[in-house]
């Protein structure tokens, strides 16, 4: 068959349309570029039609196999793959008037919404025909995802049988080692660690989650299993602030309303804000200053010392336009983000800490930072650079930043508070002990970006991908 060879008019019409030179490098018509056989997709009689359609012209295939220029935008690779083959063919009408042709590929489809800009006739009426949503194929991902989430809803009873027995067994083996104490003449009250009173401080800790919009519903649920966790940390913990969550709507909510059953009502000493953190700080101060707690001595320490807000020498995220001042009215308000040029020394009296529940993977690179610099908050990052050594770039889950400020509190010493928080599989060491002269990873942050949160706690997972929320809520 005799290589395929467009006319002038034909060269002419596919550059308006595709932007594309169907002739050869050196624009001279009827010199073919040279063959590329690495980078050849299917259909290899392609090149034996048309010697252009691997290099230059962008074509797809009708029913027949035989090729024709691709629509606007597209390319000859995008409709050549055997994996989105239909099983009926679609139409597509040239915007030229010509005959339709068959398309067997579902990528064409995806452009179904597109309105050729030579004629201005949308898709919708004249184009591709979209497949209604219930007929289009699912993916093999899409799947697999499909029946896992099957898979676990079919064994939500089971599961729920199972944990009730396994309460009872405990309380069985409770009532058994009691039994034996008491047999060899031991109290068993005698036995148990005496739990220090906990204090309530005032600090208040809030948790931004007005960040849905740049999540998957796995990473929702991650978040959902972090604030369960950041709650039971603080509750139970020797210095107890007050505690917050703002953008307390969307998805979050309606799993916790829904899934969770609402045992997040039942929880003392948080509240859930449907305003953004700025309506939450504003609600922390009046609560503060109400009954805001005891001074315990490391809050009356950093009131007396008053350490300046000095900015460090390296700035980790740089921004074209200079920082605003922080505006008086949010002076109590600090926004922790490892893109600070701030690093936190002490936690000050009568201050709110906000910290970022966004968990993405690090997709999304200073987010939680700009959003307080456009508002004229005041922002921090966590010393971690300053005491410890990462052997790799991990970043902190929202109940690992929660547990490390309850720590300071207690410890009044940053190093003390990071070795008893991070988890030991990130292998985080203090400086001295490391005794390493490199620049430790100060990407560490108040972020939640990974899932670790839900991963370090001892309690069931509710949801095939992560959660704590059930039995932490449940212990509560």
């Amino acid at each position: 068959m005799a290589a395929w060879q467009p006319t002038k008019e034909e060269a002419d019409e596919m550059i308006a349309r595709c932007g594309i030179n169907p002739c050869a490098a050196d624009g001279k018509p009827g010199k073919p570029p040279t063959p590329r056989p690495s980078t050849c997709l299917p259909y290899p009689k392609c090149h034996e039609h048309h010697p252009y359609a691997h290099s230059v012209v962008p074509l797809y295939p009708d029913a027949d196999g035989n090729h024709h220029p691709a629509p606007p935008g597209r390319s000859h690779y995008d409709f050549n793959r055997p994996r989105d083959r239909l099983s009926e063919p679609n139409l597509y009408y040239p915007p030229d008037g010509g005959e339709p042709i068959e398309v067997w590929d579902t990528t064409a489809l995806d452009r179904a919404e597109m309105t050729d800009e030579d004629d201005g006739r949308s898709s919708k009426k004249k184009g591709l025909k979209r497949p209604a949503e219930g007929d289009r194929p699912l993916s093999k991902n899409a799947l697999k995802r499909l029946k896992k989430q099957q898979e676990w809803e079919a064994g939500k009873e089971e599961r729920k049988i199972k944990r009730k027995e396994n309460r009872q067994a405990r309380r069985v083996r409770k009532r058994e080692e009691k039994a034996a104490l008491v047999a060899q003449g031991i109290d068993p009250n005698a036995q148990k660690q005496q739990k220090p009173p906990s204090v309530n401080v005032p600090i208040s800790l809030i948790l931004d989650c007005d960040f849905e919009q740049y999540m998957r519903d796995k990473e929702l649920i991650s978040l959902g299993s972090q604030v369960t966790r950041s709650y039971s940390e603080n509750k139970n913990a020797q210095f107890r602030t007050h505690m917050f969550v703002s953008g307390w709507n969307g998805k979050l909510a309606t799993r916790f309303h829904q899934v969770l059953e609402d045992k997040h009502k039942n929880w003392k000493g948080i509240e859930f804000i449907e305003g953004d953190f700025i309506a939450c700080a504003e609600a922390a101060r009046k609560k503060m200053q109400e009954d805001g707690g005891k001074m315990i001595d490391p809050l009356q320490k950093s009131l007396d010392e008053k350490v300046p807000w000095v900015r460090d020498e390296k700035d980790p995220f740089l921004m074209p336009d200079p920082e605003p001042e922080p505006r008086e009215e949010y002076n109590d308000i600090v926004y922790l983000s490892s893109d600070s040029p701030y690093t936190l020394d002490r936690l000050e009296p009568n201050t709110s800490y906000v910290i970022g529940g966004l968990v993405d993977k690090n997709r999304e690179k200073g987010l939680c930072y700009k959003r307080a610099r456009e508002r004229g908050i005041r922002t921090a990052r966590l010393p971690i650079g300053q005491y410890m050594v990462m052997q790799s770039r991990q970043v902190l889950a929202t109940n690992h930043v929660v547990e490390i400020m309850l720590k300071w509190l207690e410890y009044e010493n940053w190093g003390d508070a990071f070795l008893s928080v991070i988890p030991k599989r990130k292998g985080g060491q203090l400086r001295q002990q490391e005794g390493a002269s490199g620049e430790a990873d100060e990407g560490d942050d108040a972020e939640a970006q990974d899932e670790d949160g839900a991963e370090d706690a001892e309690v069931e997972e509710p949801t095939p991908e992560t959660s704590t929320e059930e039995a932490a809520t449940a212990k509560s």
